[in-house]
């Protein structure tokens, strides 16, 4: 299969709410519309990992990132102009919308990131992604995807395909072909958080 139907295929899951796994500039990941809460919540399950804890997202550019946070941080601009490696930054004040209250239906808005997504102090992971396929696939879909990794919380991140847990893999509406794992790092991104005051803090190197 050709990469040109490869992002067809993830392009119509992530659109229908569905769940994707794929190989990120990274390790693999589990995505979906970053946009869309209930979504995210299937991640968060398949995971078993609790919601209080916000995902990294994928955005293609500075643009698409502006849209999402309220104001960015000079720093981190100067930091993905220089950046030569997959980094994400953690940006203060994230545009996400509101938790529903108990037995409420979760609001999606294209415009907003999915409450869930976001940390409890209103910040959002994001990273634009050093691999064509993941740039591609953010740009074509217009707006912010989940790019957890693709393991039950407490494991080990999957570096390729083989070492993806079977529940991982049956769990997706897509798999994406795994010879496009070819441009992956197998090694997390380092976490810089960036304050609006400029402070600096490193996450992960």
């Amino acid at each position: 299969m050709d990469t040109k139907e490869i992002l067809e295929k993830s392009l119509a899951v992530l659109r229908s709410g569905g769940l994707l796994l794929y190989p990120t500039d990274t390790v693999w990941g589990l995505g979906c519309d970053a946009t869309d809460p209930e979504a995210v919540a299937e991640i968060y399950a398949l995971k078993k990992r609790q919601d209080s804890k916000s995902l990294v997202l994928l955005a293609s550019d500075l643009d698409m990132v502006a849209r999402y946070v309220r104001e960015i941080p000079e720093m981190a601009v100067q930091l993905v102009e220089v950046n030569d490696k997959p980094m994400t930054i953690i940006y203060p004040d994230a545009i996400s919308s509101p938790r529903p209250a108990a037995g409420e239906k979760p609001l999606k808005d294209r415009y907003m990131l999915a409450y869930n997504t976001v940390a409890s102090d209103g910040s959002v992971g994001i990273r634009i992604p050093m691999m064509d396929f993941c740039l591609e696939l953010v740009r074509r879909f217009g707006r912010p995807i989940v790019s957890t990794s693709a393991n039950i919380s407490g494991e080990p991140a999957p570096r390729t395909f083989a070492e993806i847990a079977p529940v991982i893999r049956e769990s997706v509406a897509y798999v994406v072909d795994p010879e496009l794992e070819k441009g992956s790092t197998g090694k997390s991104s380092s976490i810089i958080k960036i304050g609006l005051d400029a402070t600096v803090e490193i996450i992960r190197q």
